[in-house]
């Protein structure tokens, strides 16, 4: 056992109101996200239009709010109306960004019908990789524009009578990284950011965009990519991207549970240059961070040994890319992530989880077979359903764990949200070998309080994942003390828990 933790919550402070948009998610044209992932059509729980039933229930239950779509790298390439149309009709064309072949039988009148269903806010992403500006404004006016002109009246002859009246719009994608199709300088993306982001104003000034910052904090140009970019579109964009993955590197568990140090950082570097450029140019208007990727993700692998032979070779349709196999380890630290994101809720407009279908996601499926709740799905799933209200971020006195990346950092870290009478929190014990005992203190009586965790299942270790024959990883309930204003509980090694507790009425008292 270790040294005990000790949370201190002050419900009444102030706090930023939860972000619904922070549980996002992806949908990108890539691997078996799209095909043999949300459509299928043939499958025994496909319906008319193709996409599986049974997926699409698992898309809702895990409570998302958000989907970017069609990528990603992918969109750096992508033509916007070969996805419209009749389908017998449609190009096939090759997909340089994952070395496929797109059969463009998904566009964007199947994906909004989808994501409508699913219960989405899509926010379309634009390519400004071989594009430019006036296709993204064409593309916007096909969306949302009523109705009269050539290209309003070609989507209503394409079956949609309304305007979609998508409002969030991605300004490209990681156009930093040479590995971007159209990878551009931070002035050259900056500028033609900013040309974009004015005529869509022009079309639509309802729109909501996000402008692409650094593809990851380690990239060379980052913060200056942020400064520059920013510059030429400060007072035109209403959010600028991060993208953050974090992968277990061997022999360094501890620093790997302890990403969401990394993250708080990355975001508080970021926040700063927005407060810097905003101060420099005059601009009253926030910005918000969305970060529109983030996952725990074997980059590593990826690169050095599945990317060089996928390739290679022919252009195969939905090939299997980056399938992780996630572990009850992977889905505490995806917990933890959430956790910062929430606790940075007053910089965090919005966050989508990448992606969420196959492709280093929470669901799973096999074509013609069964689609399944990866270990991920739970801390998400968990948090979307209860995070509402106000934000407020707890004091925490927590014994410390020595990490190589991060340094020593606090062995248990927790965000909590307060609607009403209604207190949840969430935490995390990045401990590797020892259960740690919690006391929560609390300015008001509590009623009764109730917790689920996430961790190591008996007879499994770290490492145990969950896959179409078996599903050993699931939340289970964990005991919960309540005595006045003080709670009680024990969190096992590498675990993430939630812990839901209803407040007394009445006024809050000082904390003793």
């Amino acid at each position: 056992m270790t040294s005990p933790t000790r949370i201190t919550v002050a419900t009444a402070a102030p706090g930023p109101e939860v972000p619904r948009r922070i549980f996002g998610t992806f949908v990108e044209h890539m691997g078996r996200c799209v095909y043999d992932g949300i459509f299928e059509p043939g499958h025994p729980m496909a319906d008319a239009a193709g996409f599986r039933g049974d997926v699409l229930e698992l898309v809702r239950e895990l409570g998302a709010t958000v989907v970017r779509y069609p990528g990603g790298n992918f969109v750096s390439g992508y033509r916007w109306e070969d996805g419209i149309g009749p389908r017998d009709e449609r190009p096939v064309r090759l997909d340089a960004a994952w070395h496929s072949t797109e059969t463009n039988q998904v566009g964007l009148h199947e994906f909004a019908a989808w994501a409508e269903q699913a219960g989405l806010e899509v926010m379309e992403a634009v390519n400004l990789g071989t594009r430019g500006v006036a296709e993204a404004a064409a593309l916007l006016e096909y969306t949302n524009h009523a109705g009269g002109t050539t290209l309003s009246e070609q989507r209503r002859r394409n079956g949609r009578a309304e305007p979609f009246g998508i409002r969030l719009w991605c300004l490209g994608n990681e156009m930093d990284g040479p590995w971007q199709i159209g990878h551009k300088t931070a002035d050259e993306y900056g500028r033609l950011a900013a040309e974009t982001a004015r005529l869509m104003r022009f079309v639509d000034p309802d729109v909501e965009l996000v402008a692409a910052g650094s593809s990851n904090h380690e990239m060379p140009t980052f913060g200056e990519w942020e400064r520059t970019v920013l510059r030429h579109t400060a007072g035109l964009v209403d959010h600028i991207s991060v993208h953050a993955y974090y992968e277990e590197k061997p022999g360094d568990p501890a620093s790997f549970l302890a990403s969401g140090v990394g993250l708080d950082r990355y975001l508080s570097e970021v926040a700063g240059i927005i407060d810097e450029v905003r101060a420099e140019r005059g601009i009253e208007n926030p910005i918000g961070i969305s970060v529109d990727e983030w996952n725990v993700w074997n980059q590593t692998r990826w690169n050095e040994v599945d990317k060089p032979a996928v390739f290679t070779g022919d252009w195969p349709i939905a090939p299997r890319l980056i399938e992780d196999d996630y572990t009850v380890t992977d889905a505490v630290v995806v917990g933890s992530l959430l956790i910062t994101m929430l606790r940075r809720a007053d910089r965090v407009s919005m966050a989508n989880l990448a992606q969420l279908v196959n492709v280093i996601a929470p669901i799973r499926t096999e074509p013609g077979g069964a689609a399944w709740r990866q270990t991920t799905f739970f801390p998400f799933q968990l948090t979307a359903a209860a995070a509402s209200g106000r934000v407020v971020v707890p004091a925490v006195d927590a014994p410390a764990v020595e990490t190589s990346q991060y340094g020593a950092v606090p062995a248990v870290d927790t965000v909590a949200t307060v609607d009403g009478d209604a207190l949840t929190l969430f935490v995390v014990h990045r401990g590797l070998d020892a259960s740690t005992a919690v006391s929560v203190e609390l300015d008001r009586d509590a009623v009764d309080a109730d917790a689920v965790v996430l961790t190591v299942p008996d007879g499994g270790d770290r490492h145990t994942v969950n896959s179409t024959a078996d599903q050993p990883v699931a939340p289970t309930s964990l005991p919960v003390a309540v005595r006045g204003r003080t709670l009680t509980v024990t969190l096992p090694p590498i675990s993430w828990a939630r812990v839901s507790v209803r407040l007394a009425p009445g006024t809050n008292r000082e904390t003793s």
